[in-house]
């Protein structure tokens, strides 16, 4: 082989060892993904110092991308004493021509936190319009104060306005009525609990308890609003217990009904997916529409590799009007 060859085959070697460097399959390590979709481009937002991002252009193999904030927030360390910049449980949408992203920041096990958002014009990083604009805290609760966390946000249209869902252990799941701009709630406020759990009162108000419920996301299927939740308790490794649950209502502030007609505000939920010997806990979930397919994105704690905490993106069918998990026919 002449020097010329040798050198084209070194620089072939090189490339391909790189593009296999930037990409891993489904098996990627995320807690609490998001998905969406520009263009021919799938994007991942989940927790991480900054926001992490994952872009992909077949849901299977992904590239690992500069996270969102290059900084912590200045509002947030501010406003959350002890915050580092490790930002929780993203939520992102498009909308008014631009792409909303919500976060948490957070002390674990505390309700001093707060929701913040902020907007880009594209997703795309090699885009000259690419730059995110943070718009600061739309929420936030106060131990003392407030018996909800504001973490886990998800946004929500009903036909006409735009809805915030949140919240994490304490009294439950909150809903609240965004204004037009999307960083802050309407006036007169409008708030709804729409799940929640029994709470052991033996503890106090500043303490989480025990009412393990969090990550709402709802998703709208024909004329009806579905509201999943995880149960139990995420981010243990080997000993998580989360599991997805749902409920059904024909409006967005509920109330949301189980199989058995229980209201998700007295307690109610049906399973959707819960863990089993080749995952100790699946949780946080999403739900997105590609090509008029709908999928469930989570995260799961892989029991075959000391409970770490991975992607899994499913098949969501319905039935009967319910979703129904399809393992392994996603994608």
């Amino acid at each position: 082989m002449n020097k010329l060859n040798k050198t084209a085959c070194l620089i072939f070697g090189l490339m391909i060892t790189l593009q296999s460097s930037a990409q891993t399959d489904t098996s990627i390590s995320v807690h609490d993904p998001v998905i969406i979709r520009q263009d021919s481009t799938y994007y991942i937002f989940c927790t991480g110092n900054g926001i992490s991002v994952f872009s992909s252009i077949d849901m299977k193999h992904w590239k690992k991308e500069t996270p969102v904030f290059k900084t912590a927030p200045q509002w947030a360390v501010k406003e959350i004493h002890g915050f580092k910049g490790h930002i929780w449980a993203p939520d992102i949408s498009y909308h008014n021509g631009q792409y909303y992203l919500y976060y948490a920041v957070s002390l674990f096990g505390k309700n001093t936190s707060a929701i913040g958002v902020a907007t880009n014009n594209t997703l795309d990083p090699s885009d000259k319009n690419f730059n995110w604009v943070d718009h600061g805290k739309v929420i936030e609760s106060i131990p003392g104060r407030d018996m909800w966390n504001a973490i886990d946000p998800n946004l929500i249209y009903d036909e006409n306005e735009p809805w915030l869902a949140f919240g994490s252990f304490w009294d439950g799941i909150k809903l609240v009525k965004l204004d037009s701009s999307l960083t802050k709630p309407a006036e007169p406020e409008t708030w709804f609990t729409i799940a929640r759990r029994a709470r052991n009162y033996i503890y106090p108000d500043s303490a989480a308890g025990d009412a393990a419920i969090e990550a709402p996301f709802i998703y709208k299927k024909g004329h009806d609003y579905f509201l999943f939740v995880s149960f139990d308790y995420c981010c243990r490794g080997v000993k998580s217990t989360y599991k997805m649950m749902v409920g059904r209502s024909s409006s967005i502030n509920g109330p949301y009904l189980d199989k058995e007609g229980v209201p998700m505000n007295l307690g109610g939920g049906t399973l959707l997916l819960e863990g089993d010997k080749d995952w100790n806990g699946v949780g946080h979930n999403a739900v997105a529409n590609f090509n008029g397919v709908d999928y469930l994105i989570f995260h799961g704690y892989d029991a075959n590799d000391n409970g770490k905490p991975k992607l899994r993106i499913e098949r969501l069918n319905w039935i009967n009007g319910w979703p129904v998990v399809s393992k392994h026919e996603n994608n």
